[in-house]
C-alpha cells in the first residue's frame, strides 16, 4: 500500500477557538434576526396629507370617516357612502363621515386609525397580511394577497358611552319632532282613494 503524504498542521493560536465559537454564535443570531425581519408582517404606511389636531382614537372608540379604498392598479373597491339628508335639529349631533367601530375593520385599517387625529386627511397603504390576506371577502374585487391603499379623512371619534349619549339625545329630539309633526317627522301615508 502507498503511504499518504503527511501535511503538517500549524499550531492553533491561543484564543482562536473562542473567536471561532463566538463567530458561529454571532452568525446564528444574525441569521435568526434576519429571518424574523423577513417573516414579520409588513407595516402599515400612514402618510399625512393634512394634519389633524388633538388626541387619536383608541381601540374601543367609534370613528366617523370618509374613505376611498383602492387596489394597486387604482381600481376603487370600496368607499364611504354619501351622508344622508339629516334634519337640521340633529345635524350637529351626527358627525360627518361613515360610522365605523374600531373592532370591525381589518387590522391594518385599525392600526392606521390609531395614528390619526381629528380633522386629518391621510393616505394609508396596508400590506395584504394586515388586510384580507389570502381570503378576501367573497364577491369582492379584491384579489388574494392584495396590498390596499386608502384615502381617509378622520372627521371625529368618540367612546361608546358618548355615542350612547348622542343616540339618546337624537331619539328625544326625533320623538319630540314626531309629536309636533315638524320637520324630520315621518310623512303621513297618503289617504286611500275614495270608492
Amino acid at each position: 500500500m502507498a503511504e499518504v503524504t503527511r501535511v503538517p498542521l500549524p499550531d492553533i493560536a491561543k484564543g482562536s477557538m473562542a473567536k471561532f465559537i463566538l463567530g458561529v454564535v454571532l452568525g446564528a443570531a444574525l441569521g435568526v434576526g434576519g429571518a424574523w425581519l423577513y417573516a414579520r408582517p409588513g407595516s402599515v404606511d400612514v402618510d399625512v396629507i393634512t394634519a389633524g389636531e388633538g388626541a387619536s382614537p383608541t381601540e374601543t372608540d367609534v370613528v366617523f370617516v370618509d374613505y376611498v379604498g383602492k387596489l394597486e392598479d387604482g381600481t376603487v373597491f370600496d368607499q364611504s357612502p354619501p351622508r344622508p339628508e339629516i334634519p337640521a335639529q340633529i345635524a350637529d349631533l351626527i358627525p360627518q363621515g361613515a360610522y365605523l367601530e374600531m373592532g370591525g375593520v381589518v387590522p391594518g385599517f385599525r392600526e392606521a386609525l390609531l395614528q390619526m387625529q381629528k380633522g386629518g386627511h391621510y393616505t394609508v397603504t396596508i400590506p395584504a397580511e394586515k388586510a384580507y390576506g389570502a381570503n378576501p371577502p367573497a364577491g369582492s374585487p379584491i384579489p388574494a394577497n392584495a396590498d390596499l391603499t386608502f384615502d381617509i379623512t378622520l372627521h371625529d371619534f368618540m367612546t361608546q358611552e358618548q355615542l350612547a349619549e348622542r343616540a339618546a339625545q337624537i331619539n328625544a329630539i326625533m320623538t319630540q319632532l314626531q309629536a309636533e309633526g315638524g320637520e324630520g317627522a315621518p310623512a303621513a301615508p297618503d289617504a286611500a282613494p275614495a270608492e
